[in-house]
């Protein structure tokens, strides 16, 4: 893996992971044109370095907003903060279980096999929905989640305030996106938000900030996965190889990660929502096209 293959890849993890378009399918996608492997460890530790810029470019962005809007005083904190507390609960109850039945039927329909008796090996719902077909129809799906949401908003008078109905709800969509690659966690919650009537900027802030909330545990599940299976004799080169050149493409992914908050904040606000639901269409045919080229 070369320096201009981390470049491109933190371009379009920049990019994906924040606009609603699917981070997965456009890295997975991109990996497949470049000829890399998307289990190797390296892609997995790089990934890892990746979402953490692509995380602080979040912090950086919003800060301002968040500290306005969540952090002003403790009336405020009392008031709003709980509605992060709910929705995060509202994601694990249902994301937690989510994934361990996936992961239990998968084995028992034999769609992936059974880990070797003492090894660490582990069967993970990664295993199953890194599949492109099933890319393509989580993209179909969200695109559409898009479409409707963005139309519906603009037709809209006026906004409602963030209730716990809609915190709830929104953390429970949060809950729906773990498990499945091509979802978009972003493109979802802020849909919701919308169809809730939430107010579009507001939507925002919310999604990014329970966004803020998982990614950490996210990042630490990936790292702990290299750590667990790569720990042989030998595996430092690992670090070394991909620390170093991973590092320049974190700052990558952070500085391409702002000019995507940027670009959602600008379509969000002036009623182009829609726009990238029919992107997310159009990339489902073209993961559909890669996965039989490919």
């Amino acid at each position: 893996m070369s320096l201009i293959h981390i470049v491109i890849l933190a371009i379009v993890q920049g990019l994906a992971e924040l606009l609603p378009v699917s981070s997965s399918a456009h890295v997975i996608v991109a990996e497949r044109l470049l000829g890399l492997d998307p289990a190797a460890p390296e892609m997995t530790l790089l990934l890892v370095l990746l979402h953490t810029g692509t995380m602080l470019a979040v912090i950086i962005y919003f800060w301002s907003r968040w500290r306005e809007r969540l952090l002003a005083s403790w009336p405020v904190i009392r008031k709003q903060v709980p509605f992060l507390i709910g929705a995060t609960a509202a994601t694990g109850i249902i994301g937690v279980p989510l994934i361990l039945g996936i992961e239990h039927i998968a084995v028992a329909w034999g769609l992936v096999a059974m880990p070797v008796a003492g090894s660490h090996q582990q069967v993970e719902v990664e295993q199953l929905f890194g599949n492109l077909t099933l890319i393509a129809v989580a993209l179909v799906v969200v695109g559409l989640l898009i479409v409707i949401a963005g139309i519906r908003s603009r037709k809209q008078e006026g906004a409602a305030e963030l209730s716990w109905r809609s915190a709830i709800g929104i953390g429970a969509v949060q809950g729906l996106c773990l498990p499945f690659r091509g979802f978009s966690r972003s493109g979802a919650t802020i849909s919701t938000g919308l169809l809730a009537g939430v107010d579009r900027a507001r939507a925002e802030e919310f999604s990014f900030a329970l966004a803020v909330i998982i990614t950490p545990p996210a990042i630490a599940r990936e790292l702990w996965r290299v750590v667990r299976d790569h720990h042989q004799p030998g595996s430092g080169e690992l670090w070394s190889h991909v620390l170093v050149p991973g590092l320049v493409g974190m700052v990558c992914a952070f500085v391409v990660g702002l000019f995507a908050l940027r670009w959602l904040s600008q379509w969000l606000e002036t009623g182009h929502w829609h726009w990238f639901g029919y992107y997310c269409l159009a990339a489902a045919a073209g993961v559909l096209v890669v996965k039989n080229l490919f």
